[in-house]
């Protein structure tokens, strides 16, 4: 049988004609010295090796790079240097990691390889990050890139100073935004401290130092006093279980039905009907605040003439005359009252604080238009750090977004970087073809 035959090498300009991306399939227009190019054509990928979690070593150095970073440490090592592993299968298939120094690579990654005197290493990382590596991807199971999936892709070749100016542009962009992520991160970090700093001076007088004077008052009017001597009656809900129905009208809540000031009846809340009710009602009135005392300490809501009998984790306390509810309720949000649930709870899984430590609660009690003084600047001072935090939130979700723009902006040749008097990217091309 005769050979076959051996197939003539290819001109550089027959790979180069390969190469580039034809106009009609060029996904968007890119300044007049660059060009669209398939992407394999100026990577190449090869899997990494193998790895079990027993290979894995506690006492490593190394970092071991699976599909979503890095995964664990060894002690042995097979790449060194700069360089991109790409994330291959599963749920982190086709996420970009820039890897410096000694590491290893399992076989959920792919290590990327090519020609380092013609590409910028930066500028290939944040084309790939940009770039939707699962395009082609079309395993319905558990996703998978290779080689041969991604190699098809069109990006954007640009001139080697081109390519430095645009890694610089967009690393000093992304460090000003990484610096604003810190802060607002902070801000979110902080908001439980601050808000505790806030009832804390509430509960200690300092809030409203300026309006005793103004009144001609001073802590001296403050006096300790047991939740019991504050209250009409103190109580909790059911130690059991009740007959539920599903087209019951009464709901049966416990402490996790509490939500700040409000009882929020849920999907799955049980109900109950009219006999069940009347057996377990419990005498509630437009004085009464709620906390959890039973797995999670503290949560709090108002009775606002809701259908509902209680649980046993629902306490109960009918403030009287001489007690603004709603100081109670931003009193069992402080750390105070924190700490003393805590001190005085039982059980070591669940906590469970009883009606006896409620009942001797001390708290630290000015007078009644001081205490409602205390509640309107709570209030106003809450409202204004939730107002941050939301804002904080929303600016935080943002971030992302608005480095994705920078990316997609970079590449389209919108950032102002560009010098048309660069050699053009195709002369680059021919070099790496």
């Amino acid at each position: 049988m005769a050979g076959r035959k051996k197939q003539p090498e290819l001109t550089v300009e027959e790979k180069l004609q390969q190469a580039l991306v034809p106009e009609a399939e060029q996904p968007y227009k890119v300044p007049d010295n660059w060009c669209w190019v398939r992407l394999g054509n100026i990577i190449s990928v090869s899997s990494g090796k193998a790895l079990t979690i027993k290979s894995m070593k506690l006492d490593g150095k190394i970092p071991v790079y699976g599909g979503n970073g890095i995964t664990g440490y060894h002690n042995e090592s097979y790449i060194d240097g700069e360089n991109i592993v790409i994330g291959r299968v599963g749920a982190y298939c086709g996420s970009v990691h820039y890897i410096f120094g000694k590491a290893w690579v399992t076989d959920n990654a792919l290590i990327v390889d090519f020609k380092r005197e013609e590409i910028n290493l930066r500028y290939l990382y944040w084309l790939l990050i940009n770039t939707n590596l699962r395009t082609n991807d079309s395993s319905s199971a558990q996703p998978v890139i290779s080689g041969s999936k991604i190699y098809d892709l069109p990006v954007p070749f640009i001139p080697l100073a081109e390519q430095q100016r645009i890694v610089e542009r967009i690393e000093t962009l992304f460090a000003k935004l990484d610096e604003a992520k810190e802060k607002l991160q902070n801000t979110l970090d902080t908001f439980e401290t601050r808000k505790s700093a806030i009832l804390h001076k509430a509960f200690t007088g300092e809030l409203t130092a300026n309006w005793r004077k103004q009144h001609g008052l001073t802590l001296d009017s403050w006096k300790e006093k047991t939740l019991k001597s504050l209250s009409d009656k103190i109580g909790d809900g059911l130690h059991g279980t009740p007959n539920y129905t599903d087209n019951g009208d009464y709901a049966f809540i416990n402490g996790n039905n509490f939500a700040g000031d409000k009882i929020e009846i849920k999907p799955e809340t049980k109900k109950v009907d009219f006999n069940e009710y009347m057996k377990y009602k419990v005498e509630l009135n437009d004085k009464t605040v709620f906390v959890s005392i039973n797995g999670t300490l503290g949560k709090t809501a108002f009775y606002n003439n809701e259908n509902i009998i209680l649980g046993k984790s629902a306490c109960y306390i009918n403030v009287n005359q001489n007690l603004n509810k709603y100081y109670l309720r931003h009193f069992f949000c402080s750390k105070d009252f924190v700490n003393y649930a805590n001190e005085k709870a039982t059980g070591s899984t669940i906590k469970n604080l009883g009606l006896k430590a409620m009942r001797n609660l001390k708290i630290n009690l000015p007078t009644l238009d001081e205490q409602t003084e205390i509640v309107r600047i709570i209030d106003n001072l809450l409202a204004k750090e939730q107002q941050a935090h939301s804002i904080a939130q929303n600016a935080l979700a943002q971030i992302d977004l608005i480095k994705k723009s920078i990316l997609a902006r970079a590449f389209r040749g919108q950032l102002a970087t560009n010098n048309p008097a660069d050699e053009p990217a195709i002369k680059l091309l021919k070099k790496v073809l």
